[in-house]
C-alpha cells in the first residue's frame, strides 16, 4: 500500500494538504473521512489514529497527524522545490515564524461562521450574537496584522516565494469566504496576495479543492449537510462552546 492521505476537504488544513500533494504531483490514495458523518469518531477509523483527527498521513505502518507536519514530511520526503519548505536557515524560519502565529491568532478563529451559521444550526444550538460579533471583531483584527507584518514588502506570508504557509492561510480565510465573508473587499494587498497564490495553483486545482466548502451555504438552505450522529454529538457540541 502506498501513501494514504485520510481527508474531509470541508476542512482548512485538509485542503492545504490536499492542495500541496496534488501541485507537487505526489502520489497518494484519497481516503475520504467525513466528519459531519462522524466517520472520525469511528472505530474503523481510531484503527488508523487514535487521535480521531484529520488531515492524517499513512505511510506504511508510518502516522502522522497535523496539517503542518504532514506538509514538511512531504516536502522532505519528495524533494519538492526549495520554496515549499526552504533549505536557508532564515528562510525555513520565516516559515516557522508565520506557522506560530497562524497557529495563535488565524487557526481558532476563521472556521467559526461555518460552526455558528451552518453547524449549531444542525444541532439546534443557537451561538450568541455577542460570539459572533466578537469573532467578527478577531478576524479584522487579524487580517490587519497579516497585511501590515507578514505581508508588508513581500509577495507572500513568508518571504518572495510561496511557501507551505501560504497554503494553510489561504484556505484558512476561505473559510468565511464561503460562508458569505468577503474579507478581501477594501484589502487590495490582501487580495493581490490571494491572486498570486491562486494564480501558481492553477484555477483548476483551487476549484476541485473548494468544491465542497464553496457550495456549503447551497447544501444548508436545501438541507442536504448530513447531522452529525449521536457519537460525533459530544465533540461537535464543545467545539462550538469553545467559541470565544
Amino acid at each position: 500500500m502506498g501513501l494514504e492521505l485520510y481527508l474531509d476537504l470541508l476542512s482548512q488544513p485538509c485542503r492545504a494538504v490536499y492542495l500541496f500533494a496534488k501541485k507537487n504531483g505526489i502520489p497518494f490514495q484519497l481516503r475520504p473521512v467525513e466528519l459531519l458523518k462522524g466517520q472520525h469518531v469511528s472505530r474503523e477509523f481510531s484503527q488508523v489514529n487514535s487521535l480521531h483527527k484529520v488531515p492524517t498521513l499513512k505511510d506504511g505502518d508510518f502516522v502522522l497527524s497535523e496539517s503542518t507536519a504532514i506538509m514538511i514530511y512531504l516536502s522532505c520526503k519528495y524533494r519538492t522545490a526549495d520554496h515549499w519548505y526552504p533549505e536557508d536557515l532564515q528562510a525555513r524560519a520565516r516559515v516557522h515564524e508565520y506557522l506560530g502565529w497562524h497557529a495563535d491568532s488565524i487557526r481558532g478563529i476563521f472556521g467559526v461562521p461555518l460552526w455558528s451559521q451552518v453547524l449549531a444550526p444542525l444541532l439546534g444550538v443557537q451561538v450568541s450574537e455577542e460570539k459572533v460579533e466578537r469573532n467578527r471583531t478577531s478576524m479584522k483584527q487579524a487580517l490587519g496584522q497579516l497585511e501590515e507584518t507578514f505581508l508588508r514588502g513581500r509577495a507572500f506570508v513568508a518571504g518572495q516565494q510561496v511557501t507551505l504557509a501560504d497554503l494553510l492561510a489561504l484556505e484558512e480565510l476561505m473559510q468565511p469566504v464561503a460562508l458569505g465573508h468577503d474579507l478581501f473587499e477594501g484589502r487590495p494587498r490582501l487580495a493581490a496576495w490571494r491572486a498570486c497564490v491562486e494564480d501558481f495553483l492553477g484555477a483548476q486545482l483551487c476549484q476541485e479543492t473548494r468544491g465542497c466548502i464553496l457550495s456549503v451555504l447551497e447544501q444548508a438552505a436545501n438541507k442536504t449537510i448530513p447531522v452529525p450522529p449521536p457519537e460525533a454529538h459530544e465533540s461537535v457540541l464543545l467545539r462550538i462552546a469553545r467559541i470565544p
